[in-house]
């Protein structure tokens, strides 16, 4: 089959792509992260990039960042920052050396390799929804996160090949002790997917934690585990102008051992940064780049990337706002500083919709498509966000499921090759000026891989659609997202792994887990 056919398959490891014919289970495109060719959409000229540079480099020098860490202002104190108490303050020449050292591009090896992901140059990867504490389904509505939904959420991260990493809990399982809870939501990561997994930077305990469940999932020595990435993680700033204690200490760790930190400040244009988009964003990137200097320092060429969250509030209530046209200017010109600075970007899949209805489709669209004219690298939240990150819907996952596979099909060569067979001359002489393409030979060759093939869209007429059961979007998705959870095969892991992860999961909980007074 051709490569950019769509494609239906299973769940699981390196069986992913196997062929298979239940009705239950959706037709997908084939695991192939797409290579973004596209020209990136670059709102700022170059005095635009300067501006915002070295508006940067101002606070930067002149205002400085809180390191709510003591050992990170040592580290920069001993480096030649200016430290005064936990302000920071660093010079442009500096900050540049340091965020020279970083790779502008890495990859991360999961625990198969045949799932190991890129991240920089052209390459574009979805993740799935992170962090909400919440759940929503068409059957229960809105609940508070469990671990049984938790699992659910891994369940559809590992089932669809658009989806490429397993970022944070895709819901909070609330069920679950805190200090206990990594080692379950990880044990269950690891061996319900096989794709590149998260730890939260949340203190020592957890990272290490983790850390050492990855690397026996892998299979692999400490000494190799630290040789190259094979984890990541991702943490914000606290806006304005502060970084914390424990997502400093876990991004530390990672830099240490050389596992990936993406730095991704959250700025809301009018509120915990300036009104305006080019000073939100400019807000943004000092902060990001204070971080990164400071990863660099504690190991020069540790990787990292760079991350927007900048968007704006609704200056009628005060609630965030999301996929509006200020959120995509920022994400396109945060892309271009990214660029600027040679490092990966981040960025978000994002809505402030409350159900999967029309508004959350097209907010979530705006942000995709901004995500892909950016030129970013990595896109969080990709699939399944609602109510601004308070709610993970399964359905809505399915949805945007759908854009993503467009996403992919659209970044394909097979979408504007331009080869004799492409061009059809023959077929255009064949049909002439009174047939018609269906017949013709060059339609009959093609027809079943010429068009991406709907996940979920219906495109029958009025008639069609009422005859067939009348069914909204979100009640296909429902029916989806039940049909794969009654199929759903978990990917091969060795038996002496999965006993060796267990083992290590029940004596840290003998152990009483980790501090849980962040």
């Amino acid at each position: 089959m051709a490569k950019d056919a769509p494609r239906r398959t299973r769940s699981g490891g390196r069986a992913g792509n196997a062929r298979r014919t239940t009705s239950l289970l959706p037709p997908q495109m084939a695991w192939n992260p797409p290579i973004n060719r596209d020209k990136p959409t670059e709102p700022l000229d170059g005095d635009g990039v300067e501006a915002i540079h070295k508006g940067c480099m101002r606070i930067l020098s002149e205002i400085g960042i809180e390191f709510l860490n003591p050992e990170a202002c040592d580290i920069l104190k001993k480096a030649g920052c200016i430290v005064d108490g936990t302000n920071v303050k660093m010079d442009e020449d500096f900050v540049m050396e340091m965020v020279g050292h970083a790779p502008s591009e890495f990859t991360i090896t999961p625990r198969n390799p045949d799932r190991a992901i890129t991240m920089g140059g052209q390459h574009m990867l979805f993740g799935n929804v992170s962090s909400p504490p919440n759940s929503w389904t068409l059957e229960r509505g809105k609940e508070s996160g469990s671990f049984e939904m938790y699992k659910d959420f891994i369940k559809l991260t590992q089932f669809f090949n658009c989806i490429h990493f397993a970022g944070g809990y895709p819901v909070e399982p609330i069920d679950i002790h805190a200090g206990v809870r990594h080692l379950d939501c990880l044990f269950e990561k690891l061996t319900l997917t096989d794709k590149a997994v998260h730890a939260y930077s949340l203190g020592r305990g957890r990272v290490e934690d983790v850390m050492e469940m990855t690397r026996i999932a892998a299979g692999i020595s400490r000494e190799q585990f630290d040789s190259q990435p094979y984890m990541y993680t991702n943490i914000n700033s606290v806006s304005p102008l502060k970084h914390d204690f424990p997502m400093l200490e876990g991004a530390m760790i990672h830099a240490r051992r050389m596992q990936p930190v993406i730095v991704t400040p959250f700025t809301l244009a009018g509120a915990m940064a300036p009104v305006t988009m080019s000073g939100a964003v400019t807000l943004s990137l000092a902060e990001g780049l204070a971080a990164i200097v400071l990863l660099q320092v504690v190991n020069p060429g540790a990787p990292c990337a760079i991350g927007t969250f900048t968007s704006n509030v609704d200056m009628k209530t005060g609630a965030p706002a999301f996929g509006t046209p200020e959120y995509m200017r920022a994400t396109q010109m945060t892309g271009q500083m990214g660029r600027y600075y040679g490092l990966p970007i981040r960025s978000s899949g994002v809505c402030a919709a409350n159900v999967p209805d029309g508004q959350a489709m097209w907010e979530t669209s705006n942000s995709l498509w901004a995500a892909v004219q950016s030129g970013t690298n990595v896109v969080y939240h990709a699939a399944g966000w609602l109510e601004g990150g308070l709610i993970a819907s399964p359905e809505k996952f399915i949805m945007d499921c759908d854009v993503l596979q467009q996403i992919q099909r659209y970044m394909e060569p097979a979408t504007y090759a331009t080869t004799p067979d492409d061009i059809a001359i023959d077929a255009i002489k064949e049909v002439g000026p009174d047939g018609h393409y269906f017949g013709c030979q060059h339609t009959q060759e093609r027809y079943e891989t010429a068009f991406y093939s709907p996940l979920i869209s219906d495109w029958s007429n009025y008639e069609a659609w009422d005859l067939n059961g009348a069914t909204w979007t979100a009640e296909r998705a429902h029916k989806m997202y039940k049909g794969i959870m009654a199929e759903f095969e978990a990917p091969p892991m060795d038996a002496a792994i999965r006993e060796e992860l267990t083992d290590f999961v029940n004596r840290r909980k003998a152990e009483g887990g980790v501090e849980t007074d962040f």
